[in-house]
């Protein structure tokens, strides 16, 4: 299994040099932004400007992976595909599949993407949409020999109130996204700890959809039972200090949350998982500067990395 983590997290550093780092650390694969330079996405990056890259930039990329042991464990991309101005949804298609096509250039299996939420149109109009888009950019993707991925994030900040902002975040969700596009090449970059706050076995999902999970999000995740009990399944509503802030639960590196790690790497082992495990970094105790960023990048690959090779 290759360990990385998502290279958005270090800012105002080239890929070369989180390539450098990632190997002195001892992680063997990255999972690499990919957005596009001009946004202000947070927990984004764009190390691969993917809409202009050349034959040079191929060559010094793989150069570099080779130098540095690094794999690529996919190219990140997540934005809201079913944005409700076609405009702004038309861009974020063709960057998609400007992603698509620099993963075959560079041999990386994996595309992640979010699905998203046009909040204008009912779930089973949103679906419908999905269902011609994604056939579409699944299809794209085969073409090129790249498999597409969903992360299960609700994305609460993308939507009024802190409700969903995707169609893609739990089991239920699941099974109509992969009735509707049936593909093997489209699957999951799973993420315990949404489905953890959302109060989900994320154990037993991992189970029951061993065959479409191609990609793990190491990230953890405190959740506030008491908090919780007075805010409601739908989370706090006045006074909130951040889009995403539901009052309950609070986002961590791995190691220092309530998802047990040991168990989940059983669980990996029982269903034959042993592609890439990548910790996605959204702690905001360990942000504010590339040195605080990684302090926590280390202290979970410390932690995790025990749980790795005895994995092995």
């Amino acid at each position: 299994m290759k360990f990385g983590f998502l290279t958005g997290c270090l800012q105002n550093m080239t890929l070369e040099e989180k390539m450098a780092y990632a190997h002195d650390v001892g992680f063997t694969a990255l999972d690499v932004s990919c957005w596009p330079r001009d946004n202000s996405r947070d927990y984004s990056g764009s190390d691969i400007d993917v809409e202009n890259l050349t034959v040079q930039d191929v060559k010094n990329i793989k150069s570099w992976q080779k130098e540095y042991h690094i794999e690529f464990s996919s190219l990140a991309y997540y934005d809201n595909m079913l944005h409700p101005d076609k405009k702004i949804r038309d861009k974020y298609k063709n960057h998609l599949k400007a992603v698509i096509e620099a993963a075959d250039r560079l041999g990386t299996p994996l595309v992640g993407c979010f699905i998203g939420k046009d909040q204008t149109k009912s779930l089973e109009e949103n679906f419908d949409e999905f269902e011609v888009l994604f056939n579409e950019l699944v299809g794209f993707a085969e073409q090129h020999g790249v498999k597409l991925m969903i992360e299960n994030c609700p994305m609460p900040g993308w939507q009024e109130d802190g409700l969903p902002g995707t169609i893609s975040y739990s089991p239920e969700l699941w099974d109509e996204m992969f009735k509707r596009v049936p593909s093997k090449s489209f699957g999951l970059n799973f993420d315990p700890s949404h489905l953890h706050w959302l109060h989900i076995d994320y154990l037993r999902a991992l189970r029951d959809y061993k065959d479409r999970i191609f990609h793990v999000d190491a990230k953890d995740v405190i959740v506030d039972e008491d908090r919780f009990k007075y805010y409601g399944i739908f989370g706090k509503k006045l006074n909130r200090e951040h889009e995403e802030d539901l009052g309950f639960w609070t986002p961590v590196i791995p190691g220092l949350g309530d998802i047990n790690w040991s168990e989940f790497y059983n669980t990996l082992k029982d269903i034959g998982f042993d592609t890439y495990f990548s910790i996605e970094h959204e702690d905001r105790r360990f942000a504010g500067n590339n040195e605080e960023v990684k302090k926590g990048l280390e202290y979970s690959y410390n932690y995790l990395n025990p749980i790795i090779h005895e994995f092995k």
